[in-house]
Formats: C-alpha cells, sequence, structure tokens
C-alpha cells in the first residue's frame, strides 16, 4: 500500500478579514440537524504542463486564500452546540503531501479504497467539531501527476454549496479577478426554533475498514437501453438516468441479500433531493430532503415497478413541500429521517443510501491545468450508492460501497455488468 509523507503543513488565511458585521454566522435548523462530519472529495490530475509543475501550490494557495473571503464561514468554528459559526478568520488547514507511488497505481487499483492516501489520515466522514472545517491536501505522485483533495464540513455545506465552492475555487485559480457571490443565509429561510432540542439530529456513523468500494460505468448507450426496457414494460414516462441505475444497483443489491440468506427481505432506500428551487441557487448550506422507496415484495423489486415506485415517492414529497412552509421543511426532514433510522434500527428492512452528485461541473474541474481524470470520494459507510457524472460524455458513475463479502457477490451480478462496467477491471 501507498504511504505518504507530509511535506508542510499551514493555516490558509483569508485575503480579506471578514468584517465584524458577518463574524458570528447562524447555522438554519437544517444544518443543525444534519450530519457533522467532513465530506471528503478528490481529484487527480496526472498531466501537468511543464510552466505550472512548479507553481501549483502557489495558486492553489493565493486562489483559496481569496476564495475563503467570499466562503468566509469555512474558515471559522462550530460552536459546541451547532447553532453558529465563529467566523474568527482561523483559515482553512493545507497540507503538501508526497507520495511514493505513481498515480496509476492508485486510480487502477480496483477498489476504489486506495484513493484514501490522498485525503489527511482519519478525517473522512470524521466529526467537523474539533477539526478546520475547510481541509485541503495536495498530493505529489512519483510520476508528476497531483491529486487535490477537499474535505468540508457538512454541517455547513451540502453537496450543492461544496460544488459551488470547488467551481469557484477552480474559478478563482485562473482568474484572479473572478468574484464568487455565495448567500450565506439559509438560516432566513430555516431558522433555529427558540426551543430547539439541541440532541436533535441525524445520527452519525463511520466507515467500518470491513467496507470497500469501486466505481462502475453506465455508458450513455447503456442508459439509453436501461430506460427503454424500464419505459416499455410499464406506464412509466421519461425515467431520468439516477432512476434507472438506482433501480438497477438496488436490484442487484436485492440478488445478493437473497444469495446470502436464502429469502427475500423488505428494502429501504433513500435519495437525497436538492431543495433549490425553491430556495435560491446561491444560498450556501444544507437544502436537501430525502426521498424513502420501501419495497416488501420481490415483484416492487423488478426494474419498472421499482422506477414507477421512486417517480410516486418523488412527486408526492415535491407535492408535500410544495404548499409546507420552508420553516416547517427541516421538522419534516428529521421526521424522514427518523423514519429511517427506526427502520435501520428495528433491521426489517435493507437499507440502501443514494446520493447523487451530477450536474454540479465536479467531473471538469479545471484550476489552470486542464480537467481531472477521476473524480471520487473516501470509501463511506456500507450499501451506499453515490452518482456522479463521467469524465465525459452524459453517462454516469456510480461509486458503490458494501462489506468486503457483499463487494465479492455484488461485482460478479450478471444483471450488473450487463448495464455497467467497473471503471477498474480487478486482477483479483
Amino acid at each position: 500500500m501507498a504511504s505518504s509523507t507530509i511535506i508542510s503543513r499551514k493555516m490558509i488565511k483569508l485575503l480579506s478579514p471578514t468584517p465584524p458585521s458577518l463574524r458570528c454566522h447562524k447555522l438554519s435548523f437544517m444544518d443543525h440537524i444534519n450530519f457533522h462530519l467532513h465530506s471528503p472529495y478528490a481529484f487527480f490530475y496526472p498531466k501537468i504542463p511543464q510552466n505550472y509543475s512548479s507553481k501549483i501550490s502557489q495558486i492553489l494557495e493565493n486562489s483559496l486564500s481569496k476564495v475563503l473571503s467570499f466562503y468566509y464561514p469555512l474558515a471559522g468554528k462550530i460552536n459546541n452546540n451547532y447553532t453558529y459559526v465563529d467566523c474568527n478568520d482561523t483559515g482553512a488547514e493545507y497540507l503538501n503531501v508526497r507520495i511514493d507511488c505513481p498515480m496509476s497505481q492508485i486510480i487502477n487499483d480496483p477498489y476504489n479504497d486506495a484513493v484514501g492516501v490522498v485525503f489527511p489520515q482519519d478525517l473522512p466522514w470524521s466529526s467537523s467539531l474539533n477539526r478546520s472545517l475547510l481541509v485541503v491536501q495536495l498530493s505529489h505522485f512519483d510520476c508528476g501527476g497531483i491529486a487535490i483533495s477537499a474535505c468540508t464540513s457538512h454541517t455547513i455545506f451540502d453537496g450543492h454549496s461544496l460544488s459551488k465552492f470547488i467551481n469557484d475555487w477552480a474559478s478563482t485559480a485562473r482568474n484572479m479577478d473572478f468574484k464568487p457571490s455565495p448567500q450565506f443565509n439559509a438560516s432566513t429561510f430555516f431558522p433555529l426554533p427558540s426551543e430547539t432540542n439541541l440532541s436533535s439530529t441525524l445520527p452519525t456513523t463511520h466507515p467500518s475498514k470491513r467496507h470497500v468500494s469501486r466505481m462502475y460505468n453506465f455508458s450513455s448507450s447503456n442508459l439509453t437501453r436501461l430506460k427503454d426496457m424500464v419505459t416499455k414494460e410499464s406506464h412509466v414516462k421519461n425515467p431520468t438516468r439516477i432512476e434507472v441505475a438506482s433501480a438497477l444497483v438496488h436490484k442487484c443489491g436485492v440478488t445478493m441479500s437473497m444469495e446470502k440468506s436464502g429469502m427475500f427481505k423488505p428494502t429501504l432506500m433513500t435519495h437525497a433531493m436538492n431543495l433549490r428551487p425553491p430556495i435560491p441557487l446561491n444560498t450556501m448550506g444544507n437544502a436537501v430532503c430525502i426521498i424513502l422507496t420501501t419495497t416488501v415484495t420481490e415483484d416492487e423489486v423488478k426494474l419498472p415497478n421499482f422506477v414507477a415506485k421512486l417517480q410516486k415517492d418523488k412527486q408526492q414529497l415535491r407535492d408535500k413541500l410544495k404548499d409546507m412552509k420552508k420553516d416547517m421543511m427541516p421538522l419534516y426532514t428529521l421526521e424522514l429521517g427518523k423514519n429511517a433510522m427506526n427502520i435501520i434500527e428495528k433491521d426489517t428492512h435493507d437499507v440502501y443510501v443514494c446520493s447523487g452528485m451530477t450536474n454540479t461541473g465536479l467531473h471538469k474541474i479545471d484550476f489552470g491545468w486542464g480537467e481531472p481524470v477521476r473524480v471520487t470520494l473516501a470509501t463511506s459507510n456500507k450499501n451506499n450508492f453515490i452518482f456522479m457524472d463521467e469524465q465525459s460524455g452524459d453517462g454516469l458513475n456510480v461509486l458503490i460501497t458494501l462489506t468486503k463479502d457483499y463487494m465479492l457477490k455484488f461485482q460478479s451480478n450478471k444483471e450488473l455488468l450487463e448495464f455497467a462496467s467497473p471503471v477498474v477491471e480487478s486482477t483479483k
């Protein structure tokens, strides 16, 4: 396994100090109830133009300093009961690290777990209370390639906010005159109730070392085949690529579970739904609700039936939220989260968690030296499916995390391999 050596560690300060009037950033109720951990993303760049190779760290540091002046809560500290961020301009943690192997050894490993070396040790998916809210690591490989990883606090950033920040950071790196326009006003839409139960949060669990991840690719043509199959065999109209892909991986998960236990077990699959709009697109923070889709019979697992259920559940949630006051949305989200946790604790269902980082531009993040060849996350919890845009075309990459024994069964599923292919073929 590759090892790393820290070359330097520093705090990146804001180019412009945060005004006293913005010193206290109130967290929204949606922030307060969310997972208090670091979300870890990594971007791999194998070929660095010679005119950039000696300047990369300086470019990243200077642009990060400027963009932090606009994203100032990332440079502060969350108070102990998660009600506000003290925007004290402490800064973001920044590490320069040397990796003792070529990049190909990491990105050509069939298991995504190898990418853990480009993140600060023990930081991904860990608590964000006593650590910098943003931790960046620049990793230098023996071959001359680099990886840029960013771990941001989920308490103040959901996936949409993170993608906006990374895009704005990259734009600033290419043009220091660029001016981002984030708004830290989520608490005006989701204010903390005056009598908040400060323990009312979604439970945080940490990934087990027994979990492994693999990335699979659904090509545009295979997604079209899946859509055609679903619509031909049902009354489903205009299924999305994530709907059909998540239906397939869900079905493969059920098959895997039945092979292991010899019987069908009901399932729960969750999807995250962005609340922007109606919340403005430039509002930073957490603005996500969850869709709960259950199956209690094998017939409901069939692709057309599952996609129909998923579409129905999505529409019911949209209808519910459409007439709901915005300040009631966090309570409803918390209720849905607790319903899911009750199911998990009772162990009556196999649970699968889906999230999407599509249509965010993250697969094309260019700091000035071209687009990445791979965008990924650190290994997370079991039965987790994270959908991302593929590096080229209209296909999907899905990062699948399972227990080791389940992954051995999952990766040989014939129906999966009919429509998806591992981004890196296994030689094991």
